[in-house]
């Protein structure tokens, strides 16, 4: 069980980039091997994914970094949140394997939900249609908005009292 105080974020920075990729690899584990590729194969695809999606972030949101969520100061996962003027983007969120389903990832949505309230601004976020996080997402009051291809929009709004 997690102790919630233990929970923290830091920004990235370049000494990162391993972590990050072995992050991403551990997303895409369970499609890779549905493929039957070799780890040869499997490697330079997810080499090829994870720069084309860090290029699609740094061109969509300049200056943007991930954060970087620690447990005791340890990395167990990412988190990359875009606010701007109208909205609050949650542009990625992820965690190691040993780590996923055990509150983290709903602790910081629910964080960013209460500073979106306090803003009163919606949070969007992207997600594929076969992600088990979509469950989580609805949960959490996030409604479809839109699809685009194999992607749900997705837009949680902050009650106006």
């Amino acid at each position: 069980m997690v102790k919630w105080d233990s929970l923290s974020c830091r920004n990235s920075v370049s000494e990162d980039q391993g972590f990050l990729f072995e992050l991403y690899a551990s997303t895409r584990v369970e499609e890779l091997n549905a493929w039957g590729w070799d780890a040869q194969q499997s490697s330079a695809f997810l080499k090829m994914q994870f720069q084309a999606q860090q290029a699609s972030y740094r061109n969509q949101f300049p200056g943007c970094k991930y954060q970087i969520i620690l447990i005791q100061g340890l990395a167990v996962g990412a988190m990359l949140v875009i606010r701007s003027e109208t909205a609050i983007h949650l542009a990625d969120i992820a965690l190691l394997p040993q780590y996923r389903n055990q509150g983290i990832g709903r602790f910081l949505i629910q964080k960013l939900l209460a500073e979106a309230t306090q803003a009163l601004k919606p949070v969007r976020l992207q997600v594929r249609q076969s992600n088990r996080a979509l469950r989580l997402y609805q949960r959490l009051g996030f409604s479809k908005v839109s699809e685009q291809g194999i992607h749900f929009l997705m837009e949680w709004l902050p009650s106006r009292k």
